[in-house]
């Protein structure tokens, strides 16, 4: 997990700062935590909808980048729309978890000459330390595979 946090030091400042963190990665599963600071706190005494937005994007896209190096392809992604849903306050740590690493990787399979675009919807969960559902992120992503 080292290198992982220590590409968002200096490819995704803000969440790091923030406090977001990747737990755990495997083919079917991404974690990310992100616990309440001085730095990531709203005027309630929460976390931040979007450092929330942040830790539930990275969930997902963290396994899109495992499918593309894994594979050693050359695929464009991108996030072409998200949405949102938020149940109670964020405070203390809240992890998101995207277990969809089986779909995206039949996205992955089917993306060759004759299809080079797909998209899939990914979704990430929030859940505090007490087990409660805190949020839930939707993520479309677009591929496009280059030859």
């Amino acid at each position: 997990m080292f290198s992982i946090n220590y590409f968002l030091f200096f490819k995704l400042p803000s969440a790091y700062w923030s406090g977001v963190r990747v737990k755990s990665i495997d083919n079917n599963e991404c974690v990310v935590s992100v616990k309440l600071n001085w730095f990531n706190k709203n005027p309630f005494k929460s976390i931040f909808w979007a450092v929330q937005g942040m830790a539930a994007e990275l969930s997902t896209g963290m396994l899109v980048s495992k499918q593309i190096n894994d594979r050693k392809i050359n695929v464009s992604m991108l996030v072409i729309s998200s949405s949102s849903n938020f149940y109670k306050k964020a405070v203390g740590r809240v992890k998101f978890n995207c277990i969809q690493g089986n779909e995206l990787k039949n996205i992955f399979d089917k993306l060759d000459e004759k299809n080079p675009t797909n998209k899939i919807s990914m979704f990430s969960r929030g859940i505090d330390e007490v087990g409660d559902v805190v949020s839930d992120f939707k993520f479309e992503w677009s591929f496009k595979r280059k030859f």
